[in-house]
């Protein structure tokens, strides 16, 4: 009889409202300001803890080995943040329902390390604080922390330095042609901008006019990825278009689903492509509260 309790949590999507590469430390690690937002939409985890230690991913990524998903390192590296009198206790089974593309600047590997940060502290009782558990994030990706802390954030450093914004919550096409794009090809090329002026901004909330921003790595990919630029340049016909990250997904906004259903329906063939709703707040927070509510 199989006895096995799974609870799910979400893991969702964000955009880069726009990316601006402000300078390069010593150590290679790029400088940025950004807005992230979160979106109605993403993959789904489900985790089922047991007594046994071992970490075990039940839904493995078609070429990945264990040890390089960032799912299974999250999980190793909160255990290994256990207290020395928790000797057992620790253990995960985890299913995914994976729905994010990869290589699409939507943050879903960083989403996924987040959510089993978050979720196995709670059910291993680790009990590590948001702080604490944003800098273990930040050691698997620069864009874990704003998926650990959950909220719309200006971003500033390499990702990590957060302050709350509360951006228009609109409507998005978010669209991918058939290419996948290396972050590190992105931001190791030779043409990439590194000096774009930092905002000045006096009062974030109030001064940052996001539709005056853009996307600096926009501009290395649609030289180097022809089926971003004509993408774009086919979107921008309809709703302001941008690119997210690193790309290769743009994102389309409009202030109604019905509008964004619309043009979804005239996209050209080989574009995959979903609708969601931009939102300030993580879902993820609200499935935490709810676990240790219970």
């Amino acid at each position: 009889m199989n006895t096995e309790h799974f609870l799910s949590f979400p893991s969702p999507a964000k955009l880069n409202l726009f990316l601006h590469v402000v300078g390069q430390r010593s150590n290679g690690y790029h400088e940025l300001e950004t807005v992230f937002q979160f979106l109605n939409y993403g993959d789904t985890i489900q985790l089922s803890v047991n007594d046994s230690n071992n970490i075990e991913i039940l839904t493995p990524i078609d070429g990945v080995n264990n040890e390089d998903n960032l799912i299974y390192k999250a999980a190793k590296l909160l255990q290994e943040k256990r207290p020395q009198k928790m000797l057992n206790g620790c253990g995960v089974k985890i299913k995914i329902n994976k729905i994010l593309p990869m290589g699409g600047g939507l943050g879903g590997g960083s989403s996924n390390a987040a959510t089993i940060l978050l979720a196995l502290n709670t059910l291993w009782n680790i009990n590590l604080s948001i702080k604490d558990l944003a800098a273990l994030g930040l050691s698997l990706g620069a864009d874990v922390p704003i998926f650990i802390n959950g909220y719309a954030a200006f971003a500033q450093g390499i990702g990590e330095v957060l302050t709350p914004v509360t951006p228009i919550e609109y409507w998005y096409l978010v669209s991918k042609p058939a290419c996948s794009i290396s972050t590190q090809a992105v931001f190791m090329s030779p043409n990439l901008v590194r000096n774009t002026p930092k905002l000045l901004l006096n009062n974030i909330e109030n001064d940052l006019n996001i539709d005056l921003c853009h996307n600096d790595c926009e501009t290395i990919v649609i030289k180097s990825h022809p089926e971003v630029a004509n993408l774009i340049a086919w979107l921008v016909e309809y709703a302001p278009s941008r690119m997210t990250g690193t790309g290769a997904c743009v994102f389309s906004q409009f202030s109604s689903e019905n509008e964004a259903r619309k043009v979804q329906y005239k996209l050209p063939d080989g574009i995959e492509s979903f609708i969601a709703k931009g939102i300030n707040q993580s879902p993820l927070i609200d499935a935490i509260n709810n676990l240790v509510n219970k």
